[in-house]
């Protein structure tokens, strides 16, 4: 059967590619944006971010010319590779981002890469302004001895392998023990535990990649520790995935009720998200209690409050227990030891320097700005006159969608702003980006790959199944 698949993908793959072997920059294909356009502004990264700063500089002023240049020959970024397979209602936005790429005044560059197929002075040469959007791609490690072991990585990297980010699927995460300890409480972390415990059956109906779902049906996987440093009231993660995890069919919520002590009359002083997310847990806890004696009814999933990370020994993990001192975690000298097959890192992303010639904090894994504006260096707080950072990059992995919605239009507004202001040239003709010898992607080239993977989805039975390598998205693309 795996083979009459591969056959049938590989047919659909020689058509697609001798059907569409004459397009993109090779044959100069990509049109230039509307005539009449005056100020050029370049976007690098084709995530949320870069999106909705694209759609709010359009809609704001009619004589500029956008163009996105993205790394990955495909757009969407986290909505693509870090939205989790079963929550496609997240995934809408993206007829949003591709109504904006379908305006004449705005072309995608896919394949490109700041720092080596271009530089950023190459681009500010080239653009009135320019904006950073490329996201964090890094992850905050432990600090932990043992750290580098296989069978420590990192959530970021086990949601790129299930949803297909090139380069992940060679992570081959070993999910051949029993207990998985998740660090970390956000709502990556509930995710990745989700999808460790979901019935297979329903993630077959989802983009998850093929080759995920392969080691899924195999996995001995029954229980999954989400462990973080303070208490239930700080919990990062939201009511609605938390309710997603109580509804999982087969799986046991387990709380520790002495996590739990004192929090119930503490209710009355929380705001309302908060206020709502805890009587949930409180009200799963006692669900849990009128169980007691039941046996359990298959995989459990077990929260564990106030734990931080100590040691990584073998097939566990050992954490302090804390104290909350002034709602920070103070680390006891009492400890406790969790079974850990696989330990999955959570604890948040960071970016990095793609350039040189970027002003980048390495230590907190953003760029240097002030409210958008990219400061020339820390000491003065002048600003570079037309560079710009949006998103994750500019703020910290911070926020859900409709933060990076909200952030990029204000980068945006400031960026009109400044333009009104006069506050750098957009008098003199900036040609904007030319490929070259490059191999580019265009918004027609996305289109080749994205009409594939929904073609090879269908006969499936998934929305879409997920092209995982560069070298196939180009030959798709007709690169």
């Amino acid at each position: 059967m795996r083979n009459f698949i591969y056959s049938r993908r590989k047919l659909l793959l020689n058509l697609y590619s001798n059907n569409f072997s004459t397009s993109a920059i090779k044959t100069q294909n990509v049109q230039q944006a509307t005539t009449g356009a005056t100020k050029r502004i370049c976007i690098v990264g084709a995530g949320p971010a870069g999106f909705y700063a694209a759609q709010y500089l359009l809609k704001q002023l009619s004589d500029c010319a956008v163009d996105i240049v993205e790394k990955l020959p495909v757009p969407f970024g986290l909505v693509r590779f870090g939205v989790a397979p079963d929550h496609p209602e997240v995934k809408n936005v993206i007829n949003t981002f591709t109504k904006t790429a379908e305006n004449p005044r705005l072309r995608f560059f896919g394949n490109v890469t700041l720092g080596t197929d271009v530089t950023l002075q190459e681009l500010r040469d080239r653009y009135h302004a320019v904006l950073l959007t490329y996201g964090a791609d890094q992850d905050r490690e432990l600090q932990l001895a043992n750290e580098e072991q296989p069978r420590i990585i990192s959530a970021r990297k086990f949601v790129a392998w299930y949803n297909g980010l090139p380069g992940a699927e060679q992570l081959q995460p070993d999910l051949s023990g029993r207990d998985v300890t998740v660090v970390g409480q956000g709502n990556v972390a509930v995710d990745v535990a989700r999808m460790l415990l979901s019935p297979l059956d329903s993630l077959k109906l989802t983009d998850t990649t093929d080759y995920a779902l392969e080691a899924l049906a195999s996995s001995k996987v029954e229980r999954v520790h989400l462990v973080g440093r303070r208490g239930p009231l700080q919990a990062a993660f939201t009511i609605k995935e938390l309710r997603e995890m109580l509804k999982l069919p087969n799986v046991d919520t387990c709380w520790r009720p002495e996590d739990f002590t004192g929090i119930a009359d503490q209710l009355d002083k929380l705001q309302r998200p908060r206020k709502r997310l805890t009587e949930l847990m409180l009200k799963s806890l006692g669900e849990q209690s009128n169980r007691k004696g039941t046996p359990s009814i298959g995989k459990q999933f077990l929260p564990v409050f106030l734990r931080a990370p100590k040691a990584i020994n073998q097939n566990e993990m050992e954490f302090a227990i804390t104290e909350l001192k002034n709602n920070a975690a103070v680390a006891t000298e009492a400890t406790e030891r969790l079974p850990a097959n696989l330990i999955l890192r959570s604890i948040g992303y960071k970016s990095s320097c793609a350039d040189a010639a970027i002003n980048f904090d390495a230590q907190r894994g953003h760029v240097c700005n002030l409210q958008g504006r990219v400061l020339k260096d820390n000491s003065s707080k002048s600003v570079e006159p037309g560079l710009y950072v949006a998103g994750w990059l500019g703020t910290g992995p911070t926020g859900v969608i409709l933060t990076t919605m909200n952030g990029a239009f204000a980068v945006a507004k400031t960026i009109c702003d400044d333009i009104a202001a006069k506050s750098f040239d957009t008098d003199a003709l900036k040609p904007g980006f030319e490929p070259a010898n490059k191999s580019v992607v265009t918004w027609s080239g996305w289109n080749r790959i994205d009409q594939y993977e929904r073609a090879v989805g269908k006969a499936k039975g998934k929305p879409r199944e997920k092209i995982v390598t560069i070298q196939e998205m180009l030959r798709i693309a007709g690169v």
